[in-house]
């Protein structure tokens, strides 16, 4: 047997090489060890050959070529090192060596280095006059005088991350690169992904205030500490402070960032961490929830205490309301931003501690209704395919997201796909930065997801487009579903939704006829009185087209924090432990009592409470203390005052952070805790991926680790634990969680990252799941119908506009750590309500003015910002401003099966007026010291 193939051989400096197919005369040098000068080439982009540095001789060629972007041919005998190629290198190097500045701007100047490999001194060239630098922007230097136009940046900024900020303009001598209509840097519509940065070679793009001019003790590599794309990353330290941080090339980001990731670190240094214990003064005033926090006053309300003395009161604190109330009178809230190890620690302390279920985390505030209509219907919580699938589907529909705010690089590999020619359709009452790319874009009523999507159901049905082979072999129930879209025509909802019935038709045959379709969607989605109904007709939709299973196809809920898929696997849930094994099901209970070396009878066999109904049980006087571990239910609950109340009236509340947050000022007991770079862990991605995150610094004072906090409760509950590292917690999780069974520290150590399902040590992992069989009886998923059931609260005389809440690409969460980074806190400093401009002029208002948002539940004043992406009487507010805290209108309204509260749309009315409250509390808005006055 012969295996053909189209490699080719040639000789490269007079040894014979060859060339795997596609591979340029550059990459073939680079594998061989042959080192050719490059300036305008870098891995991954688009080969232009426009610096002229990697000329080289081919034998019978009058003219020498550019390696980056020549092929080679059988038989070609090519010389990088012939006479004729270095003085061609040697003179590109030294007219661009004779154009950069005395002063650097970074320590790797690619043209500086090239120079002293080539063995070349001084330039024999005057230099041109030079531009000054733009110092505008909050994260990046522009120093122009050391631009070679190379156009990494641009080729950065248009084809990787797509946003088409930077260009060339002007000509001849006059050429430089711009930024959008040639705007200062700080004016233009960057994004700070800072792509450009870690593309330029000169440090013509470097970062803010020199940083990249500091040599650092140490560089770890570890992932980032905020949305769940989960992107690698590497932290440049000196003297236990990081300097900079840079993209890796991690399956999930390839060496991209966002403006979090790459310049959102330094809250770990902010002068507001918690390094004390703290318990809350004898004489201090009565808990409200309606309060006013002053950071510097923070000796008004808390002492410092020692670690023994803060334990002994959590602890015991804990333990006496436990064997006074009993077991079910206790809660615990865990994390989303800590560890695998973490949760499944702090939920193990919760059931065998406190002896209930009542332990949840912020995967109810997100996705829970996405989560219980998956398991329904699938039999799995968790994605069907990673991400990275958009580039090999032909359709891609992205519903109830705004991935280019919340997950911005993931954003990057949709745009990418779209610009490949994958089909993008945007369905979203929202029109985010997403909508340009998008083949189709469905801007359909908010509150009317189950309209729009059963009559795409309907269109497949009646046109016969449904995958009779795939719901016959793997599927139950779809004739009731059948029966329930026959009344949901796109003529009859096209007025409900918003959308033209052509195009609801287009859509769904678009997507139901496609060889590969994929779905991903949001809170948009979920984030409803009838989330779990809106993600049941998602699920449905791939099913009776047979969009399953395969590469390009699938369900992508996409999860919002670093670890909010980590936590809910490690059972950080009250009706699941640990791989969604249900606390009800007969033989559970008893496993975990075996692994865990309790009696079964120690363990709670009822589903614990969710977050809103652990509020509503600590003001109907049912549960009595909490112990909260890095969230922050004072901002993040619905409808915050009541929540603010409840955890005011708690007997005994124990908080576990890094800053004094509006959760903590309630607490009696703080425990200072680590910062994300303080510890190692593992962490898995919106993707299914295990990845380890490695300590990069030293916690602050007497702050310590989450894990030792963790287990020092524990003992003074009554329980005998001694985990000595994080890797003994794993390998107990790998025994109960059959999912990351063939998954070990080692192996992480080496890898960094594996995705699961892996059983069996060794085994690659499954980034597609469902490929022959569903996790349910039978191996088959379940059609679930569902029917328009309208949002609790809807607009009226009184309250005529809606609300929807959300992110903010700068910030994250409710802002404990992003408003405390001297970058993102300068980018978005205030807190902004996005109002249609129609709106905004028909209030008599103005961009910028002061505007009063109120609710049957609160009110606040922030700042306008005219924005046309909401439809006209829909306003958008992120949730992440102290000042302005929005989820204090928000209604508690449930999800009756994901128990997820309806952040996504309440009525409100506005008024313009009203004054912001001051910037100078605890939630940030500001940061202590001036940005010249901190160090890089």
């Amino acid at each position: 047997m012969t295996t053909v193939t189209n490699c080719v051989t040639f000789e490269l400096n007079g040894r014979s090489v060859t060339a795997q197919p596609g591979e340029s005369l550059l990459e073939v040098a680079d594998r061989e060890g042959v080192a050719i000068p490059r300036l305008c080439y870098k891995p991954g982009m688009e080969a232009v050959g426009n610096c002229r540095a990697c000329m080289v001789e081919i034998d019978g060629e009058r003219v020498l070529a550019p390696s980056c972007c020549r092929a080679p041919a059988q038989g070609m005998k090519v010389h990088s090192d012939s006479p004729r190629a270095l003085a061609a290198q040697s003179m590109v190097l030294e007219l661009l060596l004779s154009d950069m500045p005395e002063q650097e701007h970074t320590l790797h100047n690619e043209v500086d280095e090239w120079a002293a490999k080539l063995g070349m001194g001084k330039p024999r060239f005057d230099s041109r006059p030079q531009p000054k630098a733009d110092l505008s922007h909050a994260a990046i230097a522009v120093n122009l005088d050391a631009c070679i136009q190379c156009t990494r940046c641009v080729r950065a900024c248009r084809d990787e991350q797509m946003n088409g900020v930077i260009g060339l303009a002007y000509r001849g001598a006059g050429e430089q690169i711009v930024f959008d209509m040639d705007d200062p840097m700080g004016a233009s519509t960057c994004v700070a992904c800072g792509e450009c940065v870690q593309a330029c070679p000169t440090g013509a793009l470097a970062p803010a205030r020199d940083a990249a001019l500091t040599v650092p003790d140490k560089q770890v590599d570890s992932v980032c500490p905020y949305c769940g794309v989960g992107c690698q990353l590497t932290y440049n330290i000196k003297d236990n402070r990081i300097l900079y941080v840079e993209g890796r090339d991690g399956p999930a980001n390839h060496g991209r960032l966002c403006v979090k990731g790459r310049y959102g670190f330094d809250y770990a240094h902010h002068p507001h961490r918690l390094t004390k214990p703290l318990i809350r003064r004898a004489d201090a005033p009565a808990k409200r929830g309606d309060f006013t926090m002053d950071p510097e006053r923070v000796y008004d309300v808390f002492r410092e205490a020692t670690w023994d003395e803060a334990l002994d009161a959590a602890g015991l604190g804990l333990a006496r309301i436990r064997d006074t109330h009993g077991r079910r009178s206790l809660a615990g809230f865990g994390s989303a931003k800590c560890s695998n190890e973490e949760a499944y620690l702090f939920q193990k302390l919760v059931r065998t501690g406190f002896g209930s279920n009542n332990v949840d985390h912020c995967t109810r505030l997100c996705h829970a209704s996405s989560v219980a209509a998956l398991l329904e219907g699938i039999g799995s919580g968790a994605v069907s395919n990673p991400v990275m699938d958009v580039t090999r589907a032909e359709v891609v529909i992205v519903i109830g997201a705004n991935p280019t705010v919340n997950h911005p690089v993931a954003a990057t590999w949709m745009k990418n796909a779209a610009a490949a020619g994958t089909k993008l359709v945007v369905c979203d009452p929202r029109r985010s930065d997403l909508a340009p790319h998008a083949h189709r874009y469905l801007q359909f009523k908010p509150d009317t997801d189950v309209a729009l999507l059963n009559a795409m159901m309907h269109t497949i049905v009646t046109e016969g487009l449904v995958d009779r082979a795939f719901i016959e072999s793997r599927t139950i129930g779809y004739d009731e579903l059948e029966r329930n879209v026959a009344d949901y025509s796109p003529e009859q909802m096209a007025p409900i939704c918003g959308i033209d019935a052509d195009t609801i038709r287009y859509v769904a045959r678009l997507y139901a006829t496609s060889k590969a379709s994929m779905i991903l969607w949001g809170m948009g989605i979920s984030q409803h009185v009838h989330g779990t109904d809106n993600a049941r007709c998602l699920i449905a939709l791939a099913l009776m087209t047979g969009q399953i299973g395969r590469p390009g196809t699938g369900l992508h809920p996409l999860r919002g924090q670093n670890n909010v898929q980590g936590a809910s696997d490690a059972g950080l849930i009250p009706m699941m432990y640990p791989d969604y094994q249900r606390v009800n099901t007969p033989g559970v209970r008893d496993k975990f009592a075996q692994a865990w070396n309790v009696d079964p009878a120690t363990l709670d066999d009822q589903p614990g409470l969710t977050v809103v109904e652990v509020m509503d049980a600590i003001l109907a006087g049912s549960v009595k203390g909490m112990y909260i571990m890095g969230e922050n239910p004072a901002m993040s609950d619905p409808d915050a005052n009541h929540a603010r109340d409840a955890l005011a009236a708690l007997d005994h509340l124990v908080v576990q952070d890094i800053f004094l947050t509006e959760t903590a000022y309630l607490a009696d007991v703080i425990l200072p805790a680590s910062a994300f770079p303080e510890k190692t862990g593992t962490f898995t991605n919106t993707d299914r991926m295990v990845q380890l995150g490695r300590q990069a610094l030293a916690p602050p004072g007497d702050a310590r680790q989450d894990l030792w906090i963790i287990q020092q409760l524990a003992r003074r509950l009554g329980l005998a634990w001694n985990y000595g590292h994080p890797a003994e917690v794993f390998d107990e999780m790998r025994g109960t969680m059959p999912s990351i069974a063939g998954i070990t520290w080692d192996r992480l150590e080496r890898e960094s990252s594996v995705t699961y399902p892996c059983t069996e040590e060794g085994a690659a992992g499954e980034p597609i799941v469902f490929t022959e069989q569903f996790p349910l009886q039978g191996g088959r998923a379940r059609f679930v119908p569902a029917d328009i059931i309208p949002a609790d609260e809807r607009p009226d005389d009184e309250y005529p506009l809606v609300l929807i809440t959300g992110r903010q690409l700068e910030h994250w969460h409710t802002g404990s750590m992003t408003r405390r980074t001297v970058v993102l806190d300068a980018l978005e400093p205030d807190p902004v309500a996005l109002v249609h401009p129609l709106d905004l002029a028909a209030l008599g208002g103005q961009p910028g003015d002061v505007v009063t948002i109120e609710s049957r539940r609160g009110r606040v004043a922030l700042y306008a910002r005219a924005d046309d992406s909401s439809p006209r009487g829909a306003i958008f507010v992120p949730f992440c401003y102290y000042e302005a805290a929005i989820n204090k209108l928000t209604n508690p309204a449930l999800d009756p099966f994901g128990k997820i509260p309806e952040f996504k749309y309440c009525a409100i009315r506005v008024r313009l007026g009203g004054t912001v409250a001051a910037q100078g509390s605890f939630g940030g808005g500001q940061i202590l010291q001036g940005m010249a006055e901190l160090p890089p």
